[in-house]
């Protein structure tokens, strides 16, 4: 069994494998990065590391006009190539820590999603909702990629 973060990005439900995060924190004071990518929001300060913040909802491509009460930024550890980055993901609800049994993922859907295929790497049925779980690695691989 494997615990995961469950949350939401306008009316989509996410989880992330509770490996990858390292803490949920308010949404502190962004600096804004001059010429970066639209989902890129900018930098913080987290415990004494600048860390680079992701919008989920234009990552993902998500319409909502949705206003949350209570935003909040996941942190995540993401290994590429063979190195640990730490970042930054905002998202508008963090829900809960579901424990699951491989049995009970699903494979990733191929047609239908808006989110690439690689960055999903299984689904949850819960409550007649579908949970999409993130393949953290391949989400963020572009952010950290050598140039």
């Amino acid at each position: 069994m494997d615990s995961y973060l469950t949350f939401k990005i306008g009316k989509e439900a996410f989880a992330a494998n509770i490996k990858s995060v390292i803490e949920i924190i308010n949404v502190p004071e962004i600096t804004e990065l001059p010429n970066s990518d639209a989902h890129v929001l900018g930098v913080i300060n987290h415990r004494g590391k600048v860390l680079v913040v992701i919008d989920a909802k234009v990552k993902f491509n998500i319409q909502s006009n949705l206003k949350k009460d209570n935003p909040c930024i996941i942190i995540l550890e993401t290994m590429i190539g063979d190195k640990n980055h730490e970042m930054g993901i905002l998202v508008d609800i963090a829900d809960s820590v579901l424990e699951l049994s491989e049995n009970e993922i699903l494979p990733p859907p191929n047609i239908g999603a808006s989110i690439k295929e690689d960055m999903i790497s299984g689904v949850i049925n819960r409550n007649n909702e579908f949970i999409m779980i993130l393949n953290i690695d391949n989400v963020f691989t572009k952010e950290f990629k050598i140039k």
